[in-house]
């Protein structure tokens, strides 16, 4: 196996394993905040059906934590097997965050047990309620902390190259890269969203299959809310992302939108097909390119044309692109209208179109986040160290890649596989009515 197949197996599996993980990853951030959030409303409204919400989310993520542990594990193996050249640059310079994520994990994990072992040893709950702020705290650590070590591959700084050599090593200037705070941003907010809308997703599906009782009524109120919030929120850190983008990688922004020649008052591209250069059946929104760019409709925006053509990232990245605004567009017009139509007490809410509507919105945001990794990691390319490494220089020349990709394929296959089945029968054989009235039972309270 040559250098270029060595490459090309390598970033596959990368990317197959990336693509595998962000998905646990993503929930991993989000429920923890969704479990606080929903017993701290309990607490507050004095509801039992909020309390139970966060007891069972709190049981599900154990699994998704257990699985992304393995996938994140595989991500660090691979590291160090696939892209050795790489590691031994970066890992110079950027080795504190990656150790720092590891001790956010362990943080979050030592208060998460706590948690799940003192459901009934409390009288005021409030005082449980305490033991999530520490595991909300350490899930989205862990994920700023690994968002920094992305970002620092967009945007390296914090060393300089004498020789061959680093020297002048600077490990907090590396964190505290031009890319870390629009990045860090927008994966906490998209993974608080995602998270949002799954369990809207599963509350909507129970609705539909049958149950009618207003344990999910209430989460799905409750999941919608928080998914709008979180929906504006990542719009306006988009928006942010762009004017990064425009400024610090302009030829990533040029091909996402194919953008080839330098202009003022550029348009934006939406959808299309290329041909050569010529772009066919495209929606242009005008100027709207130079407003996302410079929040100025007759700015100057830099066009593909004006870069190497070996340092151009791949075209189809704009659909990508694409895609992840128009779930996202589209995710937050749904929870605006559900939301509002909630409050107003509309009779449409609750129709089962509009319910499976918002059952179709948790896959559409997984998948959202999927495109905008994808993006940023084929967006950057041809480099795996913008500026100073390309990808084909920091990979292995292994011939054995393509074995490695088959045994990783079939693990995440057995992962994904279980964990799903792992989680349907927790809860079909935990229903929500059952676990009301045990708890009925126990209390001497009328749940239900």
């Amino acid at each position: 196996m040559g250098n270029t197949e060595a490459v090309f197996f390598s970033r596959v599996l990368t990317e197959l394993t990336l693509s595998f993980h962000i998905i646990y990853a993503t929930i991993g951030v989000g429920v923890p905040l969704m479990i606080m959030i929903a017993q701290w409303v309990g607490i507050k409204k004095n509801d039992e059906h909020y309390i139970l919400l966060a007891r069972r989310l709190a049981r599900g993520f154990v699994i998704t934590v257990a699985v992304g542990v393995v996938t994140g594990t595989a991500i660090g193996l691979q590291l160090s097997l696939l892209w050795p050249n790489f590691m031994q640059l970066a890992g110079n310079v950027i080795a504190l965050p990656l150790f720092m994520e590891t001790f956010a994990f362990f943080f979050e994990a030592i208060f998460l047990g706590i948690y799940l072992y003192t459901w009934d040893r409390f009288e005021n709950q409030k005082k449980h309620l305490l033991l999530l702020i520490p595991v909300a705290i350490g899930a989205s650590a862990s994920a700023v902390f690994i968002t920094i070590v992305n970002a620092f591959m967009n945007a390296p700084q914090g060393f300089d190259v004498l020789d061959g050599e680093l020297i002048n090593i600077q490990p907090l200037v590396a964190m505290m890269n031009p890319a870390m705070p629009t990045k860090v941003a927008h994966v906490l907010v998209t993974a608080y969203m995602t998270s949002a809308f799954v369990l809207a997703a599963i509350a909507a599906f129970r609705l539909l299959k049958g149950s009618n009782h207003i344990y999910h009524k209430k989460s799905l109120f409750l999941m919608m809310k928080l998914g709008l919030v979180f929906a504006i929120a990542t719009a306006i850190i988009g928006d942010f992302s762009g004017k990064y983008l425009a400024e610090y990688q302009p030829e990533k922004l040029a091909a996402a939108e194919w953008h080839f020649e330098t202009q003022e008052g550029a348009p934006l591209v939406l959808l299309g097909i290329l041909d050569g250069k010529e772009i066919k059946y495209a929606f242009k929104v005008p100027y709207a390119l130079s407003i996302l760019a410079h929040d100025n409709p007759f700015s100057e925006v830099t066009g593909l044309n004006d870069f190497p053509e070996d340092e151009v990232p791949p075209l189809y990245i704009h659909y990508m692109f694409d895609g992840m605004v128009m779930i996202g567009m589209f995710l937050l017009f749904l929870s605006i209208v559900y939301v509002f139509g909630k409050v107003k007490k509309f009779k449409f809410v609750s129709s089962r179109w509009l319910l499976w509507v918002v059952v179709m919105g948790g896959p559409l945001s997984v998948l959202a986040i999927e495109l905008g990794w994808w993006l940023a990691e084929v967006g950057r390319q041809p480099w795996i160290l913008r500026g100073f490494m390309r990808t084909s220089e920091g990979a292995t020349t292994s011939e054995h890649v393509d074995i490695m990709l088959v045994l990783f394929a079939g693990l995440y296959l057995v992962l994904g596989v279980g964990s799903i089945v792992v989680l349907r029968r927790m809860f079909r054989n935990n229903p929500v009515e059952q676990e009301l009235e045990d708890r009925h039972a126990e209390k001497g309270g009328d749940f239900s």
